[in-house]
């Protein structure tokens, strides 16, 4: 097991980080931009090294400085948590080279999953099911409006290498496809550095359900059922539970047996998520592979009792799975909300500055990851969310009602978030009845 590991992130998995290696008495590293050298996780470490400036691009993202500040606190490995470097092969390769153990899967199942062109290959040759569209990426105008004339209109552009929405443009017309891909193309180059694009039908009132997977570098590949991440904003999630509240157990069976047999394709080990795109007849067609630890890990924590990230340490040491398909069971349901330091008031605006007041929920059923207290200062400089609330109870319903109860107890100020906005969905009659689909909230919305 390792000795010292130093945490490439910031926020609130920079925390879960920690905790998780202080229970198995493995030492941290933290490191830190100057706008974040009063965060939770600089205070909680063992050990906290400052390695730039705000921007990312000088701090989280600089790969020189981060590899400086592990080989200066002599680590053993290093979690890069999600977001930032989290899957960028490049780093990968570079900390291995170093002697130093990525946390997280091979370079050569980074490669193979993170790519989107070339997972949809590997899925469609492992009989995943795929939505009909481009088998690689679109070399010309022409393609792909042959494409979408093939497979019929409308259509979405995706860029390869993309996330968050970026990248995406919806068409359906040979006019609206000519301008969709070049914009499309221009902003993956511009947010990735890779501008290569895909094409698939678009399905109109689409759940996105993705299964959670742990893998070991023995071969094995579990699952640990499914999430429904179909409350999104702009392609951002905002509610997330586990299970997915609309699917019998002989399609969850289907869905993670296909999310299984595409990671043992790729010989993937460490945590990692496969996505899909439900439609109304409940088929479904893989979207991404996320080679990392997602953001709502905890809803699959509360319902399977396996702590995800331990895991993660495990597996990156050279252990096996401490258990099999077999012995996986869940139990009950989880709901976690993400809250923003935004104004959904003034069209999600962000909303940075000191808290002068931060009073977290409790009681039974409820857990919160935060790195937030009252006198943080909430930095502009990275993504917005605070904390996540997360709800586990026996039913779904109960949980609903936890969790309405926990964002009335969360008192936070002055900065504006978005725990007003979650107390309204909470009782919203399409999200009790589980009747939304991804597009579900920016129509509520825009009434």
């Amino acid at each position: 097991m390792f000795s010292r590991i130093l945490i490439a992130n910031r926020g609130e998995i920079a925390v879960r980080i920690i905790r998780a290696c202080r229970e198995m008495g493995i030492e941290t590293v933290a490191v830190y931009s100057t706008a974040d050298k009063d965060s939770k996780h600089v205070h909680m470490a063992d050990w906290a090294i400052c390695i730039g400036p705000p921007p990312s691009s000088e701090s989280y993202l600089n790969i020189p400085r981060i590899i400086s500040a592990a080989e200066v606190a002599n680590v053993d490995a290093i979690h890069p948590g999600y977001g930032f470097l989290a899957e960028n092969a490049h780093f990968a390769e570079v900390c291995r080279s170093c002697n130093i153990e990525f946390i997280g899967p091979s370079v050569e199942s980074m490669q193979a999953l993170g790519g989107k062109v070339s997972c949809k290959q590997l899925a469609i040759k492992h009989k995943v099911p795929t939505s009909p569209g481009s088998k690689g990426k679109i070399e010309s105008e022409e393609d792909a409006i042959k494409i979408a004339k093939d497979i019929g209109y409308p259509v979405i552009v995706k860029a390869s290498a993309g996330g968050g929405g970026r990248g995406m443009r919806v068409a359906h017309n040979d006019m609206s496809l000519r301008s969709g891909l070049k914009s499309a193309m221009a902003e993956a180059e511009g947010a990735f550095g890779d501008a290569t694009v895909y094409i698939e039908k678009f399905i109109e009132r689409a759940r996105h359900v993705e299964v959670q997977i742990l893998g070991d570098t023995k071969g094995n590949v579990v699952h640990l059922f499914e999430r429904d991440c179909t409350m999104q904003r702009r392609h951002q999630k905002l509610i997330e539970e586990a299970p997915c509240p609309v699917i019998d157990d002989a399609k969850r069976d289907e869905l993670c047996k296909s999310a299984v047999r595409l990671c043992k394709a790729a010989g993937y080990y460490s945590a990692g998520t496969v996505e899909f795109l439900m439609d109304e007849k409940k088929n479904f067609y893989l979207m991404e592979v996320n080679t990392r630890v997602q953001v709502e890990h905890p809803v699959t924590e509360l319902i399977t009792g396996i702590d995800i990230v331990k895991t993660q340490i495990r597996v990156a040491a050279g252990e096996a799975l401490p258990f099999t398909q077999k012995q996986i069971k869940r139990t009950g349901h989880a709901i976690e909300v993400r809250i923003n330091a935004e104004d959904p008031t003034k069209n999600f605006i962000p909303s940075p500055g000191v808290i002068d007041r931060f009073d977290p929920p409790g009681g039974p059923g409820v857990r919160m990851d935060t790195h937030c207290y009252t006198g943080y200062r909430v930095p502009p400089n990275y993504d917005s969310m605070i904390a996540k609330l997360i709800a586990h109870r026996d039913t779904r319903e109960e949980a609903i009602g936890t969790l309405h109860r926990a964002l009335g107890e969360f008192r936070v100020g002055p900065i504006k978030t978005t725990i007003g906005l979650h107390t309204d969905l909470m009782r919203n009659g399409n999200f009790l009845k589980s009747d939304i689909d991804i597009h579900f909230v920016e129509r509520l919305l825009a009434k």
